[in-house]
């Protein structure tokens, strides 16, 4: 070794996530072996791909030189003994980021490839890094992405140059040997009449436009789509080599792409079913997702304004003439309902993709939505390592917080796509008509879903439209106005709910602590207690709506009133309930109250004495506060209740609020004092037992105009009526009525649910001053 010279370790390439080998382009050119021979152009290939190999081998270097630390110096800077060649040279040590560090760097990767200088530097300081390394860590990931994304493209243009180079050799042996189709001997193009030359263009045409369309439609479906095979004669178009029909018949089938319809698709009738089926899943997802784009593009006449409440509603005459149904028309009985809705959030459009796109992740970001739901079959993955073409089969469970509207089960298809840079669409349509269904269909999902456009500064632009029909005698009539109109599960909930959470989100990840916030709290506090609240508040939901989440067996008590729904079930071997009988018991009631004044009573800890009797009479005090967003009612609160006397002892109820264009929510549950003082140390929030309450709080539908008698609402839309506004609230209450789970439920354990519930409605309303 040269005087001077340090010699570099041999590192080991880092490996290639398997994320970027999902596509079959690349999975071919990394299999396919080295051709020698090729002619010049083959040797260019190699030597391109050599270039990109020592690239990618000095990139890789690099990248493993900024994620690790090093001790000592640069080759520049070392010792000038060692240059004389008095001691030896000095290796370098390496120090590799721990499996924790790089998680949590790849963490965020995902979600900012270019972060901030303050997120970096609040990401070494929690990883306790350099800053320096956490910047080299970046620009080292974005380049061997770079790099990779590169290596792809070159194999599928290799493939591509070797396929034309097939083809054209292929045509230059066709074109110095013609073939007589009559006598099979030599041929000259002058021996052929007009009117076979004509069809033997036409038939070149229309290989080339069944290559094309198949290509497209393995795109889309993850895999190659081949045709039919071709007879051996240029002339024998759909006729066997015997003069006949072949044996083999085709069905045809249409895929419309985007605004356009594809040229038709033949394909064989003697595949397998999953096949046929997949196929009419992506002509299913293709149709929606065009119907989407229009919907969300077009305004007057397709959509209207509506004069009372501002909102867009569907002209469903100029909806019928505009597009063909794509899922059948409409069952008897059924009603629909649309609606749409534009807003900002702060999430760029990848992230909500990724979100859209994994089935968790959407139920989290939508969790007083979503009861519950599941990815049953993944179509595509997508293309080139991204969403774009990504469709797959999945179930969810839908819900309002009343226990007087029913869960919605549908089964539908996803569908992303990419329409331009920074332009991405992604669509819901059920597939009741093509799916057999063992369970009666109560909902079907119409093209429904989001387009989303990139804003600077990390926001995005988010046009909703939502698009259903549905079995409306399943409802009841308190809250048929509020579906009809497109509020209870329309596009404005989707979109504010989805606001709500991005800017919890974002709240969140900031360093900074709202000035509203107990700062005694440290972070890992905040990170369990919110996990704790969420947890309460989806335990909440389940208990009101009955989803599938918990197993509840519904009661048929006499003494129960009509529109209270009681529910019972075990609770066994779960840490975060109390073992034994859990008794839940929901209700709605109208209440002629601003849906605001209604949450500002319920979620104020000074007032909690004139409807809650855990209060113990006296006011509540406000031990922590969380904040979730930049409104006051976004919140998680820990109250404690003062003892009036020495015989009564202090307890703890964690709150949750939460209030969007769409509803709001108040959800409380009695904690234990030790529990808590773990939690907000940053302890284990899953060995927490609570059972929640609380209250959920909807606007009233734009043509409801207040109970009659019975009450049931008044429907009636004439002049001379005045409407009077206010909220259909819901009241839900989780009791552990006995702590043996073999214990048998008493008929006084349904009798006080059912006097705690009419109790509290009953205070509730005194202290509002409504009436009866």
């Amino acid at each position: 070794m040269p005087t001077g010279v340090f010699s570099q370790p041999r590192l080991v390439p880092s490996s290639i996530p398997k994320n970027m080998f999902n596509s079959p382009g690349l999975s071919l050119a990394l299999q396919q072996p080295n051709i020698d021979n090729q002619g010049d152009e083959t040797r260019l290939g190699e030597n391109f791909e050599g270039s990109i190999g020592r690239r990618s081998r000095e990139e890789e270097h690099e990248s493993r030189s900024g994620s690790d630390n090093m001790d000592g110096g640069s080759g520049d800077d070392h010792d000038p003994t060692t240059a004389a060649g008095d001691k030896p040279p000095r290796k370098k040590r390496y120090h590799r980021h721990t499996p924790q560090q790089i998680q949590e760097l790849e963490a965020l990767f995902k979600e900012c490839p270019h972060p901030d200088e303050k997120q970096r530097l609040e990401l070494s300081k929690r990883l306790c890094l350099e800053t320096r390394q956490v910047k080299f860590w970046f620009q080292n990931r974005r380049t061997q992405m770079k790099t990779q994304l590169e290596r792809h493209e070159n194999s599928l243009l290799r493939q591509e140059n070797d396929k034309l180079r097939a083809e054209n050799m292929s045509i230059r042996d066709a074109m110095r040997n013609p073939i007589c189709t009559n006598c099979g001997g030599p041929a000259i193009i002058g021996d052929m009449s007009l009117e076979e030359q004509l069809l033997r263009i036409e038939n070149a045409r229309l290989k080339d436009e069944l290559d094309r369309v198949c290509a497209l439609a393995g795109k889309f479906l993850g895999r190659p789509i081949t045709g039919p095979p071709l007879p051996n004669s240029s002339l024998e178009l759909g006729v066997g080599t015997n003069g006949t029909f072949g044996t083999t018949m085709a069905t045809t089938t249409t895929l419309p792409l985007g605004h356009d319809a594809l040229p038709t698709m033949v394909v064989p009738s003697n595949r397998p079913a999953t096949t046929l089926d997949r196929s009419m899943f992506l002509e299913l997802a293709l149709a929606a997702m065009d119907e989407l784009v229009k919907m969300a593009q077009t305004d007057e006449p397709l959509w209207i304004k509506n004069i009372e409440g501002g909102r867009e509603m569907l002209n469903h005459d100029e909806y019928l003439r505009t597009f063909t149904p794509c899922i059948g028309l409409k069952p008897n009985g059924f009603v629909t309902e649309a609606s749409r809705e534009t807003g900002v959030v702060i999430i760029n459009s990848l992230a909500l993709v990724e979100t859209l796109m994994d089935s968790n992740r959407w139920a989290e970001m939508f969790h007083c939505m979503i009861a519950r739901t599941s990815t049953t079959d993944v179509i595509s993955n997508g293309m080139g390592g991204t969403r774009n073409g990504a469709l797959q089969l999945m179930n969810a469970e839908l819900q309002i917080l009343s226990p007087l509207v029913p869960v919605r089960e549908v089964s539908f298809l996803r569908f992303c796509k990419q329409h331009a840079e920074g332009v991405w669409a992604v669509v819901d349509v059920s597939v009741d008509t093509i799916k057999e269904s063992t369970t009666f269909v109560t909902c079907r999902r119409l093209p429904s879903g989001c387009v989303v456009q990139d804003m600077p500064n990390g926001y995005s632009k988010v046009i909703w439209a939502e698009h259903a029909e549905y079995d409306e005698s399943q409802v009841h009539q308190l809250y048929r106005p509020l579906l009809s109109s497109g509020v209870g599960f329309g596009a404005q909930r989707w979109v504010a709910a989805l606001q709500r959470q991005c800017e919890c989100l974002a709240i969140l990840m900031s360093s900074t602590v709202p000035t509203r916030d107990h700062t005694a709290i440290t972070a890992s506090g905040r990170r369990s207690m919110l996990k704790l609240a969420q947890r309460m508040t989806d335990n909440f939901c389940a208990g009101v709506c009955a989803s599938t989440v918990h197993k509840w067996n519904k009661l048929n008590a006499g003494n129960v009133d009509e529109d209270v729904r009681v529910m019972t079930r075990k609770s066994i071997d779960d840490p975060g309930e109390p073992p034994g009988i859990v008794l839940s018991a929901a209700t709605s009631v109208w209440l002629p109250v601003s849906p605001q004044r209604l949450f500002d009573f319920l979620r104020n800890e000074r007032l909690r004495s004139e409807w809650d009797i855990l209060s113990n009479g006296g006011p509540m005090q406000e031990m922590a506060h969380i904040a979730k967003g930049q409104d006051h009612g976004n919140c998680v609160s820990l109250l404690r209740a003062s003892a009036m006397n020495a015989n009564q002892s202090s307890m703890l109820i964690l709150q949750e609020t939460c209030i969007d264009a769409a509803g709001s929510l108040v959800v409380y549950a009695p904690v234990d004092i030790p529990a808590m003082h773990v939690v907000m140390n940053g302890g284990d929030s899953a060995y927490v037992a609570l059972l929640p309450s609380g209250f959920a709080i909807v606007p009233d539908g734009p043509r409801s105009h207040g109970p009659i008698s019975n009450g049931h609402v008044n429907g009636n839309t004439g002049g001379g009526s005045s409407s009077v506004g206010g909220s259909p609230l819901t009241v839900a209450f989780q009791i552990l009525v006995n702590s043996s789970p073999t214990a048998k439920l008493t008929v006084e354990s349904v009798e006080t649910v059912n006097n705690l519930i009419s109790c509290t409605v009953q205070k509730i309303k005194a202290a509002l001053q409504c009436e009866s």
